[in-house]
């Protein structure tokens, strides 16, 4: 406790943002500078790696990831081991960049989401109404693995204070990029496609003003990367859209599958592969008959599945020809096809990586979670947006000790 009240007084805090998400491609690893807190934090990279999964790691999570009946023992045995598994890959990295564990104040960690369960996706008659998600990877055992204070399972707090457990990535945006004069999208093309709405902070329109906010949209890269490692093994993505670039989209399979009452669900809103899974697809493919469509044409048609689904968000959030700055992250930003169906889509909006607001776009997502850990540790709980967009002012993350 005393260790964690000098770190609250500190100028500035060293703190790696972890993150793993839903294409299990490998574990984010950011090693980052705070200086400060709340709207006047600064953030300086320091280092970042992508540190690969091992077919057996990818094996392991895939055996309960996304499931609604998994084995009780194997969840309860994979919570450990995730664990030990991301302190031995955080130890790698600072070796590798020559910084001693004890020159680092915290570590954030998000941990690997097996299960999301907003209420409107699960409608469990047992539990109505209620939200909530599921991530692996226990933080006593990267703190004592590391030997560093561990700040994890940052979504729960959200769900407690009545949010669905995400996107999360409102409160880093909002306090890392945000612009006084500039109406800008963060738009992370992730397994999940969502973005953050960030009007310009000094409006002089209140209304405007407050609101910022989050949402999903639908799939992003989930179904585009299970199609490939099903047609193909040795594969784990379309590399720059090229099988997807070969052919177009199929008109009958695309309307079927946005067909689904998601698309025109209000928003805010969450989802995940529990609910666009290929399941979903090969539902939408038996019912317009194109079983035998060439997996170049599937692709096509996902892509626009992506792309569709990020327009009519941004649509129906700020009118139906936006104009605006967006900025793209993770991995469908390295996508030139959905990037071209997406600018083919909101034809008004300029298009640009993240990396043109000095951060990266592999790193974004767990820079946000080291930026959370610095607010858990040093900051005052702040609310941003309005209504039901509004995002609750809570401190997110448990605290876990090394000893």
């Amino acid at each position: 406790m005393h260790r964690l009240a000098q770190l609250a007084q500190q100028p500035s805090r060293r703190i790696i943002g972890l993150m793993s998400g839903t294409s299990l491609d490998g574990l984010d690893v950011a090693l980052c500078r705070l200086h400060g807190h709340g709207t006047a934090t600064r953030l300086e990279l320091e280092h970042f790696a992508t540190v690969p999964y091992e077919e057996e790691f990818r094996r392991r999570v895939r055996q309960v990831f996304a499931r609604e009946q998994v084995s009780l023992e194997y969840l309860t045995l994979l919570n450990p081991w995730i664990g030990q598994q991301h302190a031995r890959m955080v130890l790698g990295c600072l070796y590798e960049w020559q910084v001693a564990p004890a020159e680092v104040d915290l570590l954030a960690s998000h941990g690997q989401t097996v299960y999301h369960a907003p209420a409107h996706q699960h409608q469990h008659p047992e539990f109505p109404g209620l939200n909530a998600t599921l991530q692996l990877g226990d933080a006593d055992h990267l703190a004592v693995g590391t030997g560093i204070i561990t700040v994890g399972d940052f979504r729960q707090k959200h769900i407690a204070a009545g949010g669905e457990g995400a996107p999360l990535a409102t409160y880093g945006d909002f306090l890392l990029l945000s612009s006084p004069t500039e109406e800008r999208l963060l738009l992370n093309l992730g397994g999940i496609a969502n973005f953050t709405y960030l009007p310009p902070t000094n409006s002089e329109n209140t209304q405007t003003a407050s609101a910022a906010f989050s949402t999903d949209t639908g799939p992003g890269n989930t179904l585009l990367d299970a199609v490939v490692r099903a047609h193909f093994p040795q594969l784990s993505f379309d590399e720059d859209g090229r099988l997807a670039a070969a052919s177009t989209a199929h008109p009958n399979l695309l309307a079927e599958l946005l067909n689904h009452p998601f698309f025109a669900a209000a928003l805010p809103k969450t989802t995940g592969p529990e609910l666009f899974g290929l399941a979903y697809l090969h539902a939408a493919q038996a019912r317009t008959g194109t079983q035998a469509l060439p997996v170049e044409g599937l692709l096509a048609t996902l892509v626009e599945l992506s792309a569709t689904g990020v327009a009519r968000a941004v649509q129906l959030a700020l009118g139906e020809q936006p104009a605006l700055a967006v900025y793209a992250s993770g991995g469908g930003a390295h996508n030139p096809v959905l990037l071209a169906a997406l600018q083919r889509h909101l034809p008004a909006c300029n298009f640009a990586s993240t990396a043109a607001l000095g951060v990266p776009p592999d790193a974004k997502e767990a820079i946000l979670f080291a930026l959370l850990a610095n607010e858990a540790v040093a900051g005052r709980p702040f609310s941003i947006g309005a209504g039901r967009q509004r995002v609750p002012a809570i401190r997110m993350g448990k605290i876990s000790l090394p000893d």
